[in-house]
């Protein structure tokens, strides 16, 4: 897929239809993305995309600083380089307005879009636990699966805490151990036992099923939605 430079709109040619043009077409793979069904990394691009220009329109201080800039001047007694912005005309800012008036809109329903899409598939998995849920099911396995496929994929996961000078917020990192064929004498439980058999490796873990309805691409929507509902999922299971 095409990608979009983070700093798109600051570079090279600061021309509303060229800058209409780039980001039209870059739209318009976004678009074919999500009607494909695939949601990542593409909705977290058009988020940070959004997000950028929301803050290019409302600080003309980040707009100025945005553009590049040369050095114009070295100051040898304190050690201090003095630049010289290129490119901050009045004209060249208002272009760069009238660009923002234009972009933040058409990016802003490109990610309502994807948010409903993302919504969509949150609402199709059901997610469980297989067996007993351990007092502290930070490590374990997870198991995806579509309703009606006998192929479940597995995999060993981990819940982390991050820390910032704001909140503490949870992440998940995952790792593939191998798929199994369900049936009447392979079933969820069997694959647990199975897995703590040969894995070895944690004791009394948590193993959840998530399973979809739908027929969603793994990597790109399938796993990383998962991995976020088994993190809400624990939390709320810790309240």
């Amino acid at each position: 897929m095409k990608n979009l430079s983070p700093n798109w709109i600051t570079e090279g040619w600061i021309d509303f239809e060229y800058k209409k043009y780039l980001l039209l077409d870059y739209l318009q793979e976004v678009s074919k993305q999500f009607d494909e069904k695939k949601l990542y990394p593409t909705l977290s691009d058009i988020i940070s995309h959004h997000h950028y220009l929301q803050q290019l329109k409302e600080n003309k201080e980040i707009v100025a600083s945005a553009f590049p800039k040369q050095i114009s001047k070295i100051d040898f007694e304190n050690f201090k380089l003095q630049y010289e912005k290129l490119m901050i005309e009045n004209k060249c800012i208002e272009e760069l307005e009238t660009i923002l008036e234009f972009a933040i809109p058409q990016l802003q329903t490109t990610m309502n879009d994807g948010r409903e899409l993302y919504a969509s598939v949150e609402n199709d998995l059901q997610i469980f636990p297989i067996g007993l849920v351990p007092v502290n099911p930070e490590f374990g396995y997870l198991f995806l699966a579509r309703t009606g496929s006998r192929q479940t994929k597995v995999y060993e996961y981990q819940i982390a805490l991050f820390e910032n000078s704001t909140e503490m917020y949870r992440g998940i990192k995952v790792e593939y151990i191998c798929t199994y064929t369900k049936s009447i004498a392979n079933t969820y439980e069997n694959m647990k036992s199975t897995i703590i058999k040969t894995e070895k490796k944690i004791f009394s873990p948590g193993t959840f099923v998530i399973e979809s309805h739908e027929k969603f691409p793994l990597m790109e929507t399938f796993l990383p939605v998962a991995k976020r509902t088994l993190v809400r999922y624990l939390y709320n299971l810790g309240k």
